[in-house]
């Protein structure tokens, strides 16, 4: 209510200040100018406000690049993650050099070549050459950037499963993450949404010898340094499984399984230890102690990673995460060890 209300005033101020300008319109003198045609002096100052707005503008992007930067993220914390930056820093900047530029000639030419009496344009109906340059030039620069860019899909999207891979199933639905790791067969079991019942939550076939090992988490353990592939399940909506400080997403769609695979490079206690990132976190916590809405358990951050869904699922969509911890493989391998069996799990129900 208090935003259609909002939308009202802000209307009936729109048509006052339209309403003021006919009357502001109308008290003119006769003699005054009103003619719609732009002369010279209009030009003029068309031109001039185009110089300036270009200064205008390109304050504002040196500003942001220096004042914006420090929301970067952090180095990847995978293998592939340094190739994703490089090729995401070529585009910006192949980006940056074209739009300075090409905004700098579109603002200088509107200057040099404002209208003038007696001037008149010069009319091309067509150029070749000057079409070939602006078309052949795009393509060469984006044909690089695509292959570049496939390699690296390639690299996470094609993981083999050799005896080092680590196979992991996240399991997404509204609005949570689960996590299931195969046991010492090394095989997921088979699943399906219709066979979900009471602590049941992923639909594992009870039936299959390899589902009774496998493991079902609600938080995310990784080895340093050792491949992991995922396979990615939906029970209910279209979820995006984004990894940020991995540099990876991949779509979670209801009825079928996607996959992709990283390697971890970087422990949770070594980006949590690193200087960026204890600067990062001093920020935040500064922020926190004066701000009135966190609550006192709230009031100190400390650095986590993160599964997210990057996709809009519905009402809590925002809230839709689950903690990832990467750890050295001895710690790994504790943890596993100390976690339930599916066949655990059910037996106790």
């Amino acid at each position: 209510m208090t935003a259609l209300l909002i939308i009202i005033v802000v209307a009936l101020l729109g048509i006052t200040f339209w309403q003021l300008s006919k009357i502001f319109k109308l008290s003119k003198p006769i003699d005054s100018n009103d003619t719609q045609i732009a002369d010279n002096k209009d030009n003029q100052n068309q031109g001039k406000i185009f110089l300036a707005f270009i200064v205008f503008l390109y304050g504002l992007m040196i500003y942001s690049f220096w004042n914006l930067s420090k929301f970067y993220l952090p180095e990847a914390s995978s293998e592939h993650g340094s190739e994703y930056d490089q090729l995401f820093f070529i585009s910006l900047a192949i980006i940056m050099f074209v739009q300075v530029i090409t905004q700098f000639l579109l603002h200088w030419f509107s200057y040099k070549y404002r209208g003038k009496e007696g001037r008149k344009a010069l009319f091309y109906a067509d150029n070749d050459k000057l079409e070939f340059i602006w078309t052949i030039i795009p393509v060469i620069v984006l044909s690089g950037l695509i292959i570049y860019g496939l390699f690296g899909w390639s690299e996470i999207m094609n993981v083999e499963e050799t005896d080092d891979t680590l196979v992991i199933e996240i399991y997404a639905y509204q609005f949570d993450w689960r996590a299931r790791y195969s046991g010492e067969d090394g095989t997921l079991g088979e699943a399906n949404v219709r066979l979900i019942e009471g602590v049941n939550q992923l639909g594992l076939n009870e039936n299959d010898p390899y589902s009774q090992d496998d493991i079902i988490v609600n938080e995310l353990h990784l080895p340093k340094d050792r491949p992991v592939l995922f396979k990615f399940r939906s029970q209910d909506v279209l979820h995006s499984a984004y990894f940020p400080f991995f540099r990876s997403q991949m779509n979670v769609v209801p009825g079928m399984v996607t996959q992709f695979g990283f390697t971890p490079t970087t422990t949770s206690k070594e980006i949590r230890n690193s200087e960026y990132m204890i600067d990062k976190v001093k920020r935040i916590n500064e922020i926190r102690k004066n701000d009135d809405n966190v609550s006192g358990d709230d009031k100190t951050y400390e650095f986590e990673y993160y599964l997210l869904c990057n996709k809009i699922c519905g009402t809590s969509h925002y809230n839709m995460q689950m903690k990832i911890v990467v750890e050295t493989e001895e710690e790994y391998q504790k943890w596993i060890s100390e976690q339930q069996t599916f066949k655990e799990l059910t037996a106790q129900n």
